[in-house]
């Protein structure tokens, strides 16, 4: 079956933290009424810092939209390599062992996607597939992985690389002085992250199941306005209200699958926000401990949006390694509003095994 790898994962090297966040947001929006409540938000996130891929001093200025998105090509070109060859080295394989390649990002946009790029560049096979996704927001963590579990499903014996590159600090919009909008700049961070599904063989969760769910008529809860200096982050004060609808959904996933949701030995969910994760926790009666790596990401991190899954399986790996046969749940929530789950066992290659 197929088995979801070691991430790799690195964050830039600029650093804010939760007091700098506070400072600059009382310094740009002074006067706006909706200050106060949007600073008590962002210190009620829980996040410690985050890592953005400029200076904060030049994060705070907007050069326009095509200076911005060259500046994503730029980044995304300069950080992406070297993530996805730890990554490869993570599954046992290199550049031509992979069939097709999943990029993930909400946060800029470049056509040919790239994953051409990346063809051309590392050493890829000229027939692997491309498939971007650029519209799922955060859930595109989880999407990746559960279309790669279809691909391999489909094409036996095949390995798909997954890479997610959001730089979420280049869709900062100063002029923007709504509740979420302000929210969001004290939430969200930058980071790279790449995963291997291997189509047999390696170490890692060996994926079972997947399913998506759509909350009905919330597709604009979280959305982008798309105007002239970019993409405007809209965020709706329902949001964070979702888990409850969205826990029964996970419940009923694994009751169909014969586990029951409250017993698994791991459990890496979106960190949205902390709502969502104390909402899932006692909606699930799962005890909040259970969720301490996607919790790990928040604080270290901020949301790194459709990088935070795999940030959190990352800390899985290195942090908590279970035992053969441990079973658990992979959950990614965003735009739609939209959940992609996923279930699976954790299983190691036999000795001896090699790639």
């Amino acid at each position: 079956m197929p088995r979801l790898c070691k991430p790799s994962v690195s964050v830039p090297e600029y650093v804010i933290t939760m007091e700098e966040t506070l400072e600059f947001a009382e310094r740009v929006h002074a006067g706006k009424p909706q200050l106060p409540l949007a600073l008590r938000l962002i210190q009620n996130t829980g996040v410690r810092k985050r890592h953005i891929v400029q200076p904060i001093e030049e994060t705070l200025l907007h050069p326009g939209f095509e200076e911005r998105n060259r500046i994503y090509e730029v980044e995304s070109k300069k950080r992406c390599p070297e993530v996805i060859e730890r990554a490869l080295g993570n599954a046992g394989l290199g550049a031509r062992d992979i069939d097709a390649i999943i990029y993930v990002s909400c946060t800029g946009f470049l056509m040919p996607s790239l994953t051409a790029w990346l063809i051309n560049i590392m050493g890829f096979r000229s027939d692997t597939r491309q498939i971007p996704i650029a519209q799922l927001g955060c859930a595109a963590g989880g999407a990746a992985i559960n279309r790669a579990h279809d691909f391999c499903l489909a094409h036996p014996e095949s390995n798909v690389l997954i890479v997610s590159c959001e730089l979420c600090s280049l869709c900062y919009q100063p002029g923007d002085d709504g509740v979420g909008s302000l929210l969001s700049d004290g939430l969200f961070g930058d980071a790279v992250a790449a995963a291997v599904v291997r189509g047999s063989g390696g170490t890692g969760i060996e994926l079972e199941r997947n399913a998506s769910y759509l909350i009905p008529n919330t597709e604009d809860w979280i959305s982008y306005a798309v105007r002239d200096t970019g993409f405007h982050f809209q965020l709706d004060r329902r949001v964070p209200g979702t888990m409850e609808p969205l826990a029964p959904v996970l419940r009923d996933l694994a009751t169909d699958h014969g586990w029951n949701i409250r017993d698994l030995d791991f459990y890496i969910i979106h960190a949205g926000g902390p709502r969502i994760l104390d909402d899932l926790a006692k909606f699930l009666d799962v005890d909040r401990e259970m969720f301490r790596h996607s919790w790990a990401t928040l604080t270290d991190y901020g949301n790194i949006a459709s990088a935070v899954v795999l940030d959190a399986l990352r800390r899985l790996f290195e942090e908590d390694t279970p035992t053969p046969g441990a079973a658990g749940i992979v959950a990614g929530f965003g735009p739609g509003i939209t959940a992609e789950m996923a279930l699976g066992r954790w299983d190691v290659d036999a000795p001896g095994t090699t790639a």
